[in-house]
């Protein structure tokens, strides 16, 4: 089944006992190929979200997370009414009562992480290891989808990687990008030739906030690639850990001459996405 197929129709719950969604905790775990997001919600908002390391052990990991987030809440693993997975390890996660396909947990999430006056008809999510763009109806039901999961430009690890090279964080990237003045043009397409690239302006004393200006714009005209023709209309939306990168939301904005919006929660969005399914799955 695809995720297109995959799609969730909360209309089709039934109501599980005499609990209701108001009176539960629900969680959405974002199993993710380096790190587990969670979302705890109650209400149908957002009590509280954790990220940890994903590690070699997803199921040690995810039992941690229920046990912090119920020690800072005050409650316990039976106030929780429904645990949803999603992500990369969501099929293992023995502390979840089932699991959703990432993309349609994304189409959920924004419609709590988008701004209220806000409907947007693409989501551009930037993970560790992939890329996904995520074409929504009016009503935020997924339409179509396109992937990049062979290599890792445009993703996370990309940016980690560049990072390292230019002696700086992947939580400064952003900022020192924008200080830029004259971007570099980085044209490999292949993290690894990218790479040397890298290098070798790195060796050139090219000052390092254009060489992480010129990784922005790459990225930005990659993914922007992705993009379907016939699904370009609409407001955009990113999210992922990629999403609070300034440096490649201003490269989005440049490229598409359009306003992008940052959601909120953007690394957790999945999660979000999850619990809410989470909500209506163990409530109605």
């Amino acid at each position: 089944m695809t995720d297109i197929e995959n799609r969730v129709n909360l209309s089709s719950y039934k109501k599980v006992g005499g609990v209701t969604a108001m009176e539960k905790y629900y969680l959405g775990l974002d199993g993710g190929s380096t790190y587990l997001k969670a979302a705890l919600m109650k209400d149908k908002k957002v009590v509280g979200t954790v990220v940890y390391p994903t590690g070699i052990d997803n199921n040690g990991v995810a039992k941690k997370i229920v046990a912090a987030l119920c020690k800072k809440y005050g409650i316990s693993r039976t106030d929780i009414g429904y645990i949803m997975a999603t992500g990369y390890s969501r099929k293992i996660l023995e502390v979840a009562d089932d699991d959703i396909s990432e993309i349609t947990a994304h189409a959920y999430g924004v419609r709590v992480t988008a701004p209220k006056e806000y409907r947007p008809g693409m989501v551009i999510d930037i993970g560790g290891q992939d890329s996904k763009i995520i074409y929504l109806d009016a009503n935020y039901n997924v339409k179509n989808f396109t992937m990049n999961d062979k290599c890792a430009a445009g993703t996370g690890k990309f940016m980690e990687v560049i990072a390292q090279i230019l002696e700086t964080t992947i939580d400064q990237i952003g900022a020192l990008s924008l200080e830029s003045t004259v971007p570099c043009d980085i044209n490999s397409t292949c993290v690894v030739f990218a790479q040397s690239e890298v290098i070798s302006l790195v060796a050139r004393k090219v000052d390092r906030r254009d060489i992480l200006a010129g990784m922005h714009l790459s990225m930005a005209k990659r993914i922007i690639r992705m993009m379907k023709k016939s699904e370009k209309g609409g407001d955009i939306l990113m999210t992922g850990g990629g999403a609070l990168n300034t440096g490649i939301h201003r490269a989005f904005e440049e490229e598409l001459m359009k306003d992008v919006y940052v959601a909120k929660y953007p690394q957790f969005n999945g999660a979000v996405g999850a619990a809410l399914i989470a909500s209506e799955r163990g409530g109605i």
